[in-house]
C-alpha cells in the first residue's frame, strides 16, 4: 500500500542566560567541574522557594515575536510530575495550560506553542555505574512544539536549521547540538492513504499511531530517524501488524531506532500550577509588550538571505554568508553598505567565500588579534574595487588576499610590492601596443583577414612586454587602435 508521512517536532533548546530559570546559579553549558553550580533551590531542598528568570521569559517573547506568534497576555508556570534521577524535584516546573507564545510559523511549518521550562541534569552511564551532573538541572530550556503538518524529512532538517539560525540571531541561545544545547524529538505518524487526491491535503483526514524519536542530536539524525520510522511502519503495516505507541531512540551507530517505553499522555503527568510561583500578566513588564519586542529585533535570518539573492548571489552563496556569523559576515555587510554596485557585491561575495575563508581555515595563528594584519572590511573592499577596475587581475586578488591578513599594507602597496599592479595609463598601453604591432606584421595581417585568435597572441605578446602588468583588456583595445 501507498503510506502517508506525518511529522511533528518538539524541539528543546537551552536559553543563553547568566543564571539558571529559578535561582541565582550560573548557566554554564561549558562547566567541566560536576555539580559546581548548585544550590538548595535548584537541588529542591526544603523550604527553599524559585524565582522566575525574567531574561528567560523576555528571550522566549523574543522568538514568539520573530515567528509571528500570538503572545500570551497571562501565562504561568507548572508542575510536571514524573520521577528520574536527572530531576531533584521529583517533578519539573514546565508550562502547560498556558504557554507563553501560541500560533506562528517558521520556515514554513506552522508552530502550536512555545513554552518555558527548565532543563534536567546530565546522566551519565559507564558499566554497570551511573552518575548524575545537577549543573545542568534549572537551566531555562524553550520548548517549541508545531503542528503535524512535515510530510517529509528533509522539511524537518529543514526547519531545525532554521531555529537554530533564529535563536543565534536573536542572542536567544548558541543552539549547539554536540553540546545538547539543542535536542530535537520526532513524533511520526504513518497512515495508509485513502485516496488519490488525500496525499496532496493539507491534513490527513486519518493519522496513524504517534510514535515519538527523543533526543536527536544532529540534523542529520533528525531525517535519518524519520526515515527509518517511516520504513519500518509502512512495513509493518504492510505484514497486517498494529504500531504501538511508544517512546523510541535512536542508535545513531546501527542507524536504527529503538524502543524505551510506551509513551506517557499529558494526564499521566498530573499537570497543575506550581503554588510557589507568581501568576504573570504580561503587558504589565514595559519591555514585554508587543510594540517593544518587535523594535528589539534584528533583521532575521530569512529577510537577510532574501536581500543577499536580491543581489544576484546565488542560493547557496546566501545561505552560506547567513548562516556564518562571523568575520566573513561581517565583510559581506560593508561591501553592501558601501556601494550599490551589484557587480562589486557578487565579486565580494565570491572572493569572501573561497579565498577569504580558505584563508581562515588553513591559518594557523590568530590573525585577528595581530596588530599589524590590515585584513579588514574597508582594506577588503579597496582590493574588490582594484579588481572591478582591473588594477589588479583576478589571479593577482588571490595571492595578495594572504599578504593582507599578516601585513599592515594597503592591498596596493602589497600589489606594488609584488609587481602585480595592472598598467591602465593609456600612453604608456599605447607604446607597448605600437612595439607588438611593428614586430609582428604576419600576425596583425591575420587579424586584419579575419582571425580573432591572433589578437590574442598580441595581446600574450603585449604581456611580456609590460612583464605582467598591463590590464589585458586596456591592452586589447590599444592594439586595436594601432591596428587600425
Amino acid at each position: 500500500m501507498e503510506y502517508r508521512l506525518t511529522v511533528g517536532l518538539e524541539i528543546h533548546a537551552e536559553l543563553k542566560t547568566r543564571t539558571k530559570m529559578f535561582c541565582a546559579c550560573l548557566s554554564d553549558p561549558d562547566e567541566k567541574e560536576a555539580n559546581k553550580n548548585i544550590c538548595p533551590v535548584c537541588m529542591a531542598h526544603p523550604g527553599t522557594l524559585p524565582v522566575i528568570n525574567r531574561e528567560a521569559v523576555h528571550k522566549v517573547l523574543l522568538v514568539g515575536s520573530a515567528v509571528g506568534g500570538n503572545l500570551a497576555d497571562f501565562t504561568e508556570f507548572d508542575r510536571k510530575n514524573y520521577f528520574y534521577p536527572d530531576i531533584p524535584k521529583g517533578y519539573q516546573i514546565s508550562q502547560y495550560k498556558y504557554p507563553l507564545v501560541s500560533g506562528g510559523s517558521l520556515a514554513g511549518v506552522e508552530l502550536t506553542r512555545i513554552h518555558l521550562e527548565e532543563d534536567t541534569a546530565r546522566s551519565q552511564h559507564s558499566g554497570e555505574k551511573s552518575l548524575v551532573d545537577y549543573n545542568r538541572a534549572g537551566v531555562p530550556l524553550m520548548e517549541l512544539v508545531t503542528e503535524p503538518v512535515i510530510r517529509d524529512a528533509e522539511t524537518a532538517g529543514r526547519f531545525a536549521k532554521e531555529l537554530q539560525l533564529l535563536l543565534r540571531y536573536l542572542g536567544a541561545g548558541e543552539a549547539n547540538m554536540e553540546k545538547g544545547e539543542m535536542r530535537v524529538e520526532v513524533n511520526i505518524s504513518v497512515a495508509p492513504v485513502r485516496s488519490a487526491t488525500e496525499i496532496n491535503q493539507k491534513e490527513s483526514p486519518v493519522l496513524g499511531t504517534k510514535v515519538e524519536v527523543k533526543n536527536l542530536n544532529s540534523f542529520r539524525s533528525v531525517e535519518r530517524a524519520i526515515a527509518f520510522e517511516f520504513k519500518r511502519q509502512s512495513k509493518l503495516l504492510d505484514k497486517g501488524g498494529k504500531v504501538v505507541q511508544e517512546t523510541r531512540g535512536w542508535d545513531e551507530a546501527k542507524q536504527e531506532t529503538f524502543s524505551q517505553r510506551k509513551k506517557e499522555s499529558s494526564h499521566d503527568y498530573r499537570y497543575f500550577p506550581d503554588p510557589d510561583l507568581p501568576k504573570l500578566k504580561i503587558s504589565e513588564i514595559p519591555e514585554f509588550l508587543p510594540e517593544q519586542l518587535k523594535s528589539a529585533l534584528p533583521e532575521l535570518p530569512w529577510a537577510k538571505r532574501e536581500r543577499y539573492m536580491s543581489y544576484g548571489l546565488k542560493e547557496d552563496e546566501a545561505n552560506f554568508l547567513v548562516e556564518e556569523d562571523g568575520f566573513l559576515q561581517i565583510m559581506f555587510e560593508v561591501v553592501t553598505r558601501r556601494t550599490e554596485d551589484r557587480e562589486l557585491t557578487r565579486l565580494a561575495a565570491n572572493y569572501i567565500i573561497s579565498d577569504v575563508r580558505g584563508y581562515l581555515n588553513k591559518a594557523v595563528v590568530n590573525w585577528d588579534k595581530n596588530a599589524s594584519s590590515n585584513m579588514g572590511p574597508e582594506a577588503f573592499l579597496e582590493l574588490m574595487t582594484m579588481v572591478k577596475e582591473g588594477e589588479v587581475s583576478s589571479r593577482a586578488a588571490k595571492d595578495i588576499i594572504p599578504e593582507m591578513f599578516v601585513s599592515s599594507k594597503s592591498p596596493k602597496a602589497i600589489a606594488k610590492e609584488k609587481g602585480i599592479l595592472q598598467q591602465s595609463d593609456a600612453g604608456a598601453l599605447a607604446e607597448i601596443a605600437k612595439k607588438v604591432v611593428e614586430a609582428n606584421p604576419a600576425v596583425v595581417a591575420d587579424y586584419r583577414a579575419g582571425k580573432d585568435a591572433a589578437m590574442q597572441f598580441l595581446v600574450g605578446q603585449g604581456m611580456k612586454v609590460s612583464r605582467g602588468s598591463a590590464n589585458p583588456a586596456a591592452l586589447r583595445e590599444a592594439i586595436g587602435k594601432a591596428i587600425v
